[in-house]
């Protein structure tokens, strides 16, 4: 079945798994907001434990609005704050020298909607791992039934559609305050720069995993938890 994903902010490791064993995916940028989600988050693993890396929004209190249209609010300096986070959490690792730059560019870079921004971090983060994953971004809302998917011609790279009953939902199921979705097997346990304070922690976002492992991030993907 196709996974049917909403966008994500960096992405965790999960996301990368699922990636890698899917040849498409579906990302819904038509579906409606909703707070606290991968959309505008990301948990890195710093001295202290596991720290999360919130994006701030911009629009009215209250109102429903699709992904498509949500934007970002630079009130604050929280790019450059994220990026000292991710140079204070990764500094020591092995591969964290190889990745920093790209990671500065992506987010600095300033950016109109939120899509946009989490669309850059995930290309990025399959660009690390080699990915080939044939992502279609949906701008309309993606009914899983009765009605077919919707997307952008110039974003698949071909004509094949997934149709309604061939669709993993993971919208909402796949969320960090939730267990993980019972399709989505956990990454084990890999080298962290803090185990020694904190043990393994799970679930982080994929420069975690990079920073840590480097060329070995996407074998690590695909073990199997013992």
């Amino acid at each position: 079945m196709t996974p049917l994903l909403s966008t994500f902010y960096f992405g965790s490791v999960e996301h990368y798994r699922l990636l890698a064993v899917h040849p498409r995916v579906v990302i819904d940028i038509g579906e409606h907001y909703e707070r606290q989600s991968y959309r505008t988050r990301t948990s890195i693993h710093g001295p202290n434990g596991r720290q999360d890396l919130q994006v701030p929004i911009s629009r009215t209190s209250g109102t429903r609005m699709p992904m498509r249209s949500v934007g970002l609010s630079y009130a604050e300096t929280w790019p450059q704050q994220h990026v000292h986070a991710i140079r204070s959490a990764y500094g020591q690792t092995p591969w964290f020298i190889h990745y920093i730059a790209e990671i500065e560019m992506v987010v600095l870079k300033k950016y109109e909607r939120l899509a946009e921004l989490d669309l850059a971090t995930m290309r990025l983060g399959m660009k690390w791992l080699g990915l080939n994953t044939d992502v279609i971004v949906s701008e309309e809302y993606v009914a899983v039934a009765p009605l077919p998917v919707v997307s952008p011609p110039t974003v698949a790279t071909d004509n094949r559609q997934p149709t309604p009953d061939n669709y993993a939902d993971l919208r909402s199921t796949f969320h960090p305050k939730k267990p993980l979705p019972p399709t989505i097997a956990q990454v084990p346990p890999y080298p962290q720069v803090f185990a020694d304070r904190h043990g393994f922690v799970g679930r982080l976002s994929i420069v975690d995993l990079v920073c840590n492992c480097g060329p070995e991030a996407r074998s690590i993907l695909a073990m199997k938890k013992v």
